[in-house]
């Protein structure tokens, strides 16, 4: 098998066992993005330099007995929205082109702790709003499946990556479905922790009380090693939980449903489920049930207003957070403007694109004082159900288990002119993000036309090992995660 080939626990066997160096394994990754990455646009900024020596280091490592880990000499990819020292970071958006972070995030920083080598930073929809990775300032994702769709948002880049083979993981970010849902589009796993699991210092915000950094990985194993790299309490950030790191990875190879009770919710098998997606999540239903668990009818009535109070919820957020790109202290700024007030004005018109300004512009309304409890406080009130709907239900399941999202990829160009069919994409993904709760998307087959399908596993706060272990399972009986796309 080509090194390149390899899931990254593979690859981590291999570097231990010295069948590879860090150094080969980098320069691969490197020829592959350069050899392929034109036609898929999923690298905004290739650090070579910085990579190699990153590699160079861990060899020296591996050579004294002193390797850091299993990420030890890993090439990975970052969404950007992750600052990076030194490193350009722009969050996909013209008013940050330009801008190189004095500092690294948590989560960088905590990958370099484990020795990982980082190859630059990934595409993504504009401060993570979208899901097409089509509101980007610097082009779309293509998908490595079928160049002529989108691999998914917001971390469409994150995502094609994974998939093309350009990097062995990477991280993205999840504010209603942004790991999952690209995860799902482009075929391979992607895992949203528990709300306050990793940290969100240095993660530039959309929302804050729904975004949550989180991998992308060929395997569930894969992402179980990453998470366990970045999940811990930073005191960097308040909202990160004081909750033990367990070792996920130990023990999923072999890893058994038998006994676990999985909770199917009629809600998300609706009118408008594309029909191939709905023989594969019913297909992998049953393959779960043959393994050994019991399928548990379960209601989440409240579901179907969780749009609703998302786009409530994240725009007045994003409307709030997005205030400090003014143009004063960092990123684009037009001081041609004739005076204070007018450089604002120019530097946020010029430098925010269409849907950030929607946002904005939705948020601020909700949050104006004539409107605050009938939008905003009115969406809390209906969140705090959809979280007592997911908590009535694990008192019957150990995990819920859907489809990741409604249809597979679709054409570039085809939802960016109707914003609530591009929104609908999300329709599966972001209660879970509502309730704070860990979600995962494995792949379960493909549709006629040759697109994966992912299966969502959701579990109770916390309880990331039960969707690991559901997740291996699965991909320890069938080969979806195994399939690669034939991009060259």
């Amino acid at each position: 098998m080509d090194p390149i080939d390899l899931s990254l626990a593979e690859l981590a066997d291999a570097l231990a066992s010295k069948k590879v160096s860090a150094q080969e394994i980098t320069e691969a990754s490197l020829a592959r993005i350069r050899a392929t990455d034109s036609r898929i646009g999923a690298f905004l900024h290739v650090d070579e330099e910085g990579a190699l020596a990153q590699a160079k280091a861990s060899d020296e490592r591996r050579s004294k007995g002193a390797a850091l880990g299993r990420l030890d000499g890993v090439p990975l990819g970052l969404k950007d929205i992750f600052t990076t020292k030194g490193i350009p970071t722009t969050c996909g958006s013209r008013i940050l082109e330009g801008f190189v972070p004095p500092f690294d995030s948590t989560n960088v920083a905590r990958l370099k702790e484990a020795g990982a080598v980082l190859l630059g930073k990934l595409n993504m929809d504009e401060f993570a709003m979208g899901s097409s990775n089509e509101t980007s300032a610097f082009g779309p994702v293509h998908n490595p499946w079928d160049p002529s769709r989108t691999a998914g948002g917001s971390s469409g880049g994150s995502a094609a990556a994974v998939a093309a083979r350009l990097c062995f993981g990477s991280l993205g970010s999840d504010t209603g479905g942004s790991i999952r849902q690209p995860a799902a589009f482009s075929g391979i796993t992607g895992l949203k922790p528990t709300y306050g699991r990793c940290s969100r210092y240095g993660m530039i915000a959309f929302s804050s009380s729904l975004d949550q950094a989180g991998p992308f990985g060929r395997t569930v194993e894969d992402c179980a090693i990453l998470l366990e790299a970045i999940a811990g309490k930073d005191p960097l950030d308040s909202t990160t939980l004081d909750a033990e790191v367990p070792a996920w990875a130990d023990g999923l190879k072999g890893a058994s449903v038998a006994g676990m009770r999985l909770g199917i919710p009629k809600e998300y098998f609706v009118d408008g489920l594309d029909p191939d997606v709905e023989k594969a999540v019913r297909a992998a239903l049953a393959e779960l049930e043959k393994l050994g668990a019991e399928l548990v009818p379960v209601e989440l009535p409240h579901t179907e207003y969780g749009i609703a109070t998302y786009y409530v919820i994240a725009p007045a957020e994003c409307s709030s957070n997005l205030s400090r790109f003014d143009g004063v202290r960092y990123g684009m700024s037009d001081r041609e403007a004739g005076g204070l007030r007018d450089m604002y004005f120019r530097t946020r018109a010029d430098g925010f694109g269409p849907e950030v300004k929607r946002r904005i512009m939705i948020g601020t309304y909700a949050l104006s004082a004539t409107y605050y409890d009938a939008f905003f406080l009115q969406a809390q009130k209906v969140r705090t159900l959809i979280r007592r709907d997911f908590d009535q239900a694990f008192e019957k399941v150990d995990a819920i288990v859907t489809p990741t999202t409604p249809s597979a990829a679709f054409k570039l160009g085809e939802r960016d002119k109707d914003p609530m069919q591009m929104y609908l994409a999300d329709v599966f993904t972001l209660a879970c993000n509502l309730a704070g709760l860990p979600g995962m998307s494995v792949p379960c087959g493909f549709t006629g036309e040759g697109l994966p399908i992912g299966l969502q596993i959701l579990g109770r706060r916390l309880d990331e090992a039960s969707i690991f272990r559901v997740g291996a399972a699965y991909q320890g009986v069938t080969d979806w995660h195994l399939r690669k796309p034939e991009v060259s």
